[in-house]
């Protein structure tokens, strides 16, 4: 597939920008709705196809990545409690975990839900080294690592411990591989790295990783897959899209830095991209 059979004719669309930095687009298919973080604006919003835009959570306890597990209730990565919720059908926001063995995490950024129900989440140090984006600490984990926790039992795994700063993580159409962000060359200019790093999924640990693409301008941070098995990943100006080899096929430019994007809409063509201040959509001919 090549970048243009991606394409429409529809345009970049800038649906809101009610943010201070956006992040952790969720398609609700229920509600026909997107929800999205403001993470340095400690707060949640909900943008639904009719052109509404509410505040779906004051405060989200700094808030970034969202996802939805398979009964279509919100996962949230929460910088603030330092752990991973899950938002009941009623309403009610549980804290499902915040700690490996008895240590805290640093700040959980990003969630990929499997088929199985058990939830795959990065955990840089983002939200405790100011008080932006979360609560000014010291860490107490050795380092920055992949978790796969099971809500069903409360069993936890460290599923990779070889990422310096992972970010954004989704599986493949068939979740044999996952994909995770690494962007440490924010922290480490001479030696880090701004690459998409694959990893084969056996049970709840990853085989050894290797790299997949190398995201420029900027650094990878969230991202999203098509049916296709096509990545769609943010950089500093816009999307780059990789195809299952990792090789570019395509960019959307966006005018602001991209943070994340997903797919959505009635018939999962619609692409929703968090960049800086704005939530944004694009028509492709191709479904998440």
């Amino acid at each position: 597939m090549n970048g243009d059979s991606l394409r429409t004719h529809a345009r970049l669309e800038r649906l809101c920008s009610p943010a201070i930095w956006a992040e952790g687009p969720v398609w609700l298919p229920q509600e026909d709705a997107v929800v999205f973080s403001d993470v340095k604006g400690n707060r949640m919003f909900r943008w639904s196809r009719r052109g509404e835009l509410s505040l779906y959570r004051s405060p989200s306890h700094y808030a970034n990545g969202n996802a939805r597990d398979g009964e279509g209730r919100v996962i949230s990565c929460e910088h603030g409690r330092r752990g991973i919720s899950r938002t009941e059908s009623d309403g009610e926001v549980r804290l499902l975990i915040d700690r490996v063995d008895g240590k805290r995490f640093n700040s959980p950024n990003d969630v990929a839900v499997r088929s199985d129900g058990t939830l795959w989440f990065t955990d840089p140090p983002y939200g405790i080294i100011g008080d932006e984006e979360g609560y000014k600490s010291e860490s107490q984990v050795v380092g920055c690592y992949l978790y796969s926790f099971d809500p069903r039992d409360g069993s936890l795994t460290i599923a990779a411990c070889d990422l310096q700063r992972p970010n954004g993580l989704a599986f493949s159409p068939d979740e044999k591989w996952l994909y995770v962000a690494d962007m440490s060359i924010v922290d480490f200019p001479t030696q880090g790295r701004r690459e998409l790093r694959v990893y084969a999924v056996n049970g709840r640990e990853l085989e050894a990783g290797r790299r997949f693409a190398t995201v420029e301008p900027g650094f990878p941070d969230g991202f999203c897959v098509d049916r296709a098995g096509n990545l769609f990943c943010s950089c500093a100006d816009g999307v780059l899209v990789f195809d299952p080899q990792g090789r570019q096929i395509d960019k959307i430019s966006v005018p602001e830095r991209v943070s994340n994007c997903t797919f959505g809409g009635p018939n999962g063509d619609e692409l929703y991209i968090t960049a800086t201040t704005s939530l944004y959509r694009m028509v492709l001919n191709t479904r998440g």
